[in-house]
C-alpha cells in the first residue's frame, strides 16, 4: 500500500517550458494544477547559458534564470509546484493513476506529459566541462554565438546535416566529423552537406577531446579510425548532433509512441491515444525541440484539458 493518496484535476508531469507554460494556462483556468520538477527542474533549459531567441528577452537571459521567471508567472496563478519523480503510472481507468516517488498515489481527471528530452552526448569528460562555454547540443539555440567562426559538429544523421547546413550560414567554416565512411542522413541532406562549401567532412574520424583554456573551447582532439593518426583542428565551437531521448520509459505500454519514444498525439492536437491525457514539449516533438515551440504546445495542452474537462461537466451535468 502507498503512504498519501490525493485527487487533482489537472496534473502536470514536467518543469520545462512546456510544464510551465501549461501550469500558467490550467492555473488561470481554474484548473488548480499541481506540477512534479522531476529530477531536472527547469528542464534541459538549466543547462543552457545564454538564450537569445526566447520572445520578450532583448538581452538575452540565462537558462536557469529564464527557467525561474516561468516557475514564478506559474506559481503567481496559484501552481503548486513540487519537487518529486513520476515513478509508474496506471491509465487503466479514469481518473488517473499516477505514482511519485513510489510512495505517493495522484490520482488525476487530466494529466499533461512535459517530461521532455535528454540530448544524447559522447561522453567524454571534456565535453561536459565546456557544455555551455563553447559545447553545445542546439546549433539553431547556440550557432548565432560563433558567427565567423570555425566550428565542430559530430553526427552523421539528418539531424546532424541539418544543423552543419545551418552553422554554414553563420561560421566561417563547419568541420563535420563522421565516425563512418558514409552518412546515415539521406540522399537529400547528404546532397545539401556535399554542396555546401564551407562544410569540411572529416570521415571515419571520432572525438578523443575537446580542447579548451580552461574557459571556452579552443579546439577538438579527433583520431582516424582507420589510419589511427591523431590531430587537432582549431575550432570555437562543438556542436554534439547524435540525437535525444525522450523522456516517456514509463508510459510505455500506456500511450503510443513512435520507434525512438516519442509521444504520438493526435493531428493539431496534444491529446494522446488515452482520453484525459495530454502530452507537450519535447516529449512529443522530435523536429523542432525549441523552448518556444515547447511553450506553444503547452499551452495547447491546457487548454485542451480545460475543455475536456468542461465538456465531461457538462455531459454530468445532463
Amino acid at each position: 500500500m502507498y503512504q498519501e493518496q490525493e485527487h487533482v484535476q489537472c496534473l502536470i508531469i514536467g518543469s520545462g517550458p512546456a510544464g510551465y507554460t501549461a501550469a500558467i494556462y490550467a492555473a488561470r483556468a481554474d484548473l488548480k494544477p499541481v506540477l512534479y520538477t522531476g529530477i531536472v527542474p527547469g528542464g534541459q533549459l538549466t543547462q543552457t547559458t545564454d538564450v537569445e531567441n526566447f520572445p520578450g528577452y532583448p538581452e538575452g537571459i540565462m537558462g536557469p534564470a529564464m527557467m525561474e521567471d516561468f516557475r514564478k508567472q506559474a506559481e503567481r496563478f496559484g501552481t503548486q509546484i513540487r519537487f518529486g519523480y513520476v515513478t509508474s503510472v496506471d491509465f487503466s481507468a479514469t481518473p488517473h493513476k499516477v505514482v511519485i516517488d513510489e510512495i505517493k498515489v495522484i490520482t488525476a481527471d487530466t494529466v499533461i506529459i512535459a517530461t521532455g528530452a535528454t540530448a544524447k552526448w559522447l561522453g567524454l569528460p571534456s565535453e561536459q566541462k565546456y557544455n555551455g562555454f563553447g559545447v553545445s547540443a542546439c546549433a539553431v539555440c547556440d550557432g548565432f554565438f560563433f558567427k565567423n567562426q570555425e566550428v565542430a559538429i559530430v553526427g552523421a544523421g539528418d539531424t546532424a546535416a541539418e544543423e552543419a547546413t545551418y552553422l554554414a550560414k553563420l561560421c566561417s567554416k563547419v568541420h563535420m566529423l563522421v565516425r563512418r565512411d558514409e552518412f546515415r542522413a539521406s540522399k537529400a541532406m547528404q546532397q545539401r552537406v556535399l554542396n555546401t562549401e564551407n562544410i569540411v567532412i572529416h570521415y571515419n574520424t571520432e572525438t578523443q577531446e575537446i580542447v579548451g583554456d580552461g574557459l571556452n573551447v579552443t579546439g577538438v582532439r579527433v583520431v582516424n579510425n582507420q589510419t589511427q593518426e591523431e590531430k587537432v583542428i582549431d575550432v570555437s565551437g562543438f556542436f554534439v548532433a547524435i540525437g535525444h531521448n525522450p523522456n516517456t520509459d514509463i508510459f510505455k505500454g500506456w500511450l503510443d509512441m513512435d520507434e525512438t519514444g516519442y509521444l504520438i498525439t493526435k493531428s493539431d492536437s496534444t491529446q494522446t491515444n488515452i482520453e484525459g491525457v495530454f502530452a507537450c514539449g519535447d516529449a512529443q516533438d522530435k523536429i523542432f525541440r525549441q523552448a518556444i515551440t515547447a511553450a506553444g504546445t503547452g499551452c495547447m495542452a491546457a487548454l485542451e484539458a480545460e475543455r475536456y474537462l468542461a465538456a465531461k461537466e457538462f455531459e454530468t451535468a445532463e
